[in-house]
């Protein structure tokens, strides 16, 4: 099953436990990351069924959308794939509120190429160079002769901003970088372009080839030991501390439980010591 229709299917699923519990109690919205989103989507159908009094709804748009969002009061929780920025924290600050950030997961940001490119690894230096635009065709990389086509995520993504600050180091993307909504539509566009490179989570990489960075392929466990160059974790937002709902599905996710759901969506698990470190927060 390919990752768009996965998602139509978590889709589907929490709209029928949405419906069923028209009258429910306990209500939570979650919005922000689309990296996230198959792995809260999922999680969030799994407890709902066995909570019929809880409604929880699971949306995407960016990280920068989600934060944004609990700035303003129009949801109660954010997913992001980027800590929180300051100035972010000072508009919270600003109306008296507090930060409260809890890591549920880890990632690694992936290089997708079309299968059929003969490039297999990456330095750290190269994708700077290829993102910032220095390097513009492939064999410049012992590639084909062919220019090479940019695929990124769109501004308000907070893989968009990891990838800047910690690949780029801050330095602008190409002009001709093509901007896309979502990690499935850089996924799509790179499987039809032989040519073509991009980058989103580790959960998305079907039906493209995942290029080496360093020499180290994103993996579960290259991830959870640092090995891996382009790992980060992966973030939820409230202001204040959760409490409630909030507080009991995010203890959820951090169970043992959730974070096998994690796995079978594709992400990595927290460490032990991560996971109690961020239970012990609540």
């Amino acid at each position: 099953m390919s990752k768009t229709a996965k998602l139509l299917a978590l889709f589907i699923s929490v709209a029928f436990i949405c419906t069923g519990n028209a009258y429910a109690e306990k209500k939570l919205t979650i919005q922000g990351s689309d990296t996230l989103l198959e792995m809260v989507t999922a999680e969030a159908a799994t407890y709902m069924k066995s909570n019929p009094d809880s409604v929880i709804q699971v949306t995407g748009g960016g990280s920068g959308t989600g934060i944004a969002a609990i700035i303003n009061g129009s949801t109660d929780m954010a997913n992001a794939s980027r800590p929180m920025k300051k100035k972010e924290r000072k508009k919270i600050a600003k109306s008296g509120g507090k930060v409260f950030e809890v890591a549920v997961a880890l990632d690694g940001i992936s290089l997708y190429m079309h299968k059929d490119n003969p490039v297999d690894n990456l330095t750290m230096d190269q994708l700077k160079l290829i993102f910032t635009g220095r390097v513009n065709n492939w064999k410049e990389l012992g590639g084909r002769d062919a220019k090479i086509i940019r695929y990124s995520r769109e501004n308000s993504s907070g893989t968009y901003a990891f990838f800047k600050k910690h690949v780029l180091k801050k330095e602008n993307y190409a002009t001709d970088c093509q901007n896309m909504p979502g990690t499935a539509s850089v996924v799509n566009a790179v499987s039809k372009d032989p040519n073509s490179i991009g980058y989103g989570g580790l959960s998305y990489a079907e039906g493209i080839k995942v290029a080496k960075v360093n020499g180290i392929a994103p993996s579960p466990e290259t991830v959870s030991d640092g090995s891996y160059p382009v790992s980060r974790s992966l973030y939820q937002y409230t202001i204040g501390k959760p409490k409630g709902l909030a507080k009991d599905f995010i203890q959820y996710e951090l169970s043992h439980d959730g974070q096998k759901l994690a796995v079978k969506a594709g992400y990595v698990p927290l460490p032990e010591s991560a996971r109690k470190k961020s239970l012990s927060s609540l």
